[in-house]
């Protein structure tokens, strides 16, 4: 194992994450009474998720669909995720668009629960027994913010091409590729594309 995968990328993220918390108490402050007059409900989404090894922890995000929306999953058990979602509030389209609602998330990583690039986590609906050895691989490493699924296609890949990468990036963990990664992350923000799952996406889940 090299210094950058058990000493390096830790401390990286301890301390981006500290530089990072000014700019979440800012979204903070803007973004909980839009929410909050919006539609009353809570501010923040809590999801019981996969961390590294298979320990659980409770990933943080932006409220963006209605408090009492259904939890609806694709065949692979993938979050539906559609531009013609009706359970995605007009703010919420406005916070995924910008990935705004990801920013609570920088407490996870400075609890440690969480990288700034790693294979987005899972939902704990699956015991460790019934994981293949694809999402078992994905878990050798902390979950990210970002990933480099994310980073080349967003929310459009498919499951089986997001586990491929990775799978990949799981193999090749560098100072390098989380830089890469993270600009590129940025950019495809910027250009506000592939903000939800292609059609063909999509189809590949139910069939799966």
């Amino acid at each position: 194992m090299t210094v950058y995968r058990s000493v390096g990328k830790r401390s990286l993220d301890v301390f981006g994450a500290m530089i990072a918390l000014p700019a979440l108490g800012i979204a903070v402050a803007v973004v909980a009474p839009l929410v909050l007059l919006s539609d009353r409900g809570p501010v923040f989404y809590r999801s019981r998720r996969r961390g590294r090894d298979g320990t659980h922890f409770t990933m943080l995000k932006f409220r963006s669909m209605t408090p009492d929306a259904p939890d609806l999953r694709n065949a692979d058990l993938s979050t539906v995720n559609s531009d013609s979602d009706a359970r995605v509030t007009r703010l919420g389209r406005l916070l995924r668009k910008t990935s705004v609602d990801e920013l609570p998330q920088i407490i996870n990583v400075l609890k440690g629960d969480m990288s700034f690039v790693g294979p987005r986590p899972n939902m704990t609906r699956q015991s460790w027994d019934e994981l293949s050895d694809v999402e078992r691989k994905r878990i050798r490493v902390r979950p990210g913010i970002t990933g480099l699924s994310q980073a080349l296609h967003r929310n459009a890949a498919s499951t089986r091409l997001k586990y491929r990468l990775d799978g990949l990036y799981v193999d090749r963990v560098s100072l390098g590729l989380d830089a890469t990664v993270l600009v590129k992350t940025f950019t495809s923000v910027f250009a506000g594309k592939n903000i939800n799952a292609a059609p063909h996406a999509r189809e590949k889940a139910r069939r799966a």
